[in-house]
């Protein structure tokens, strides 16, 4: 599998304009909730900012990974939000991120499996410049997939 096969143009954002880490991660949940993704977003961005605290998400280049395993998610899936501007966010070179791909996944054993694969899959993508180069000048759902391709 390829990360582009993972994602869902209905589960991508690339007109975002929030000030916060709570509003990007609020907006893409929704979005989750919206295709049947999730049960609930607030028990969805609870478990979400549990796996927060263990670590930064932020991977530098204004890329954020935020994931979170949580029994609120009824199908694995990727949500994808580019913000107009810059929002604070802990990160690996200190800057705060523009892109925000957020993962849904379950709590159990295979879901984990599928996460790290999923994780594993992006992490390749995204340590590519020419990838987030066209993630950040991404205008449509097309723009992030032809990135990702």
């Amino acid at each position: 599998m390829e990360a582009k096969n993972a994602i869902n143009p209905k589960l991508i954002n690339t007109h975002l304009s929030v000030e916060t880490k709570d509003d990007i991660l609020q907006s893409l949940s929704e979005l989750f909730l919206e295709e049947g993704k999730i049960a609930d977003c607030q028990d969805f961005i609870k478990d979400v900012y549990e796996r927060e605290a263990q670590g930064q998400t932020g991977i530098g280049n204004f890329v954020a990974i935020p994931h979170g395993k949580s029994d609120s998610v009824v199908a694995p899936a990727v949500a994808i939000g580019i913000n107009d501007k810059e929002i604070p966010w802990e990160s690996l070179d200190g800057q705060g991120v523009r892109v925000v791909i957020l993962f849904a996944v379950g709590s159990d054993s295979q879901a984990a499996k599928e996460h790290l694969k999923l994780l594993s899959l992006f992490a390749r993508k995204l340590g590519n410049d020419q990838v987030v180069k066209g993630l950040l000048k991404a205008k449509n759902p097309d723009d992030i997939l032809a990135a990702f391709s």
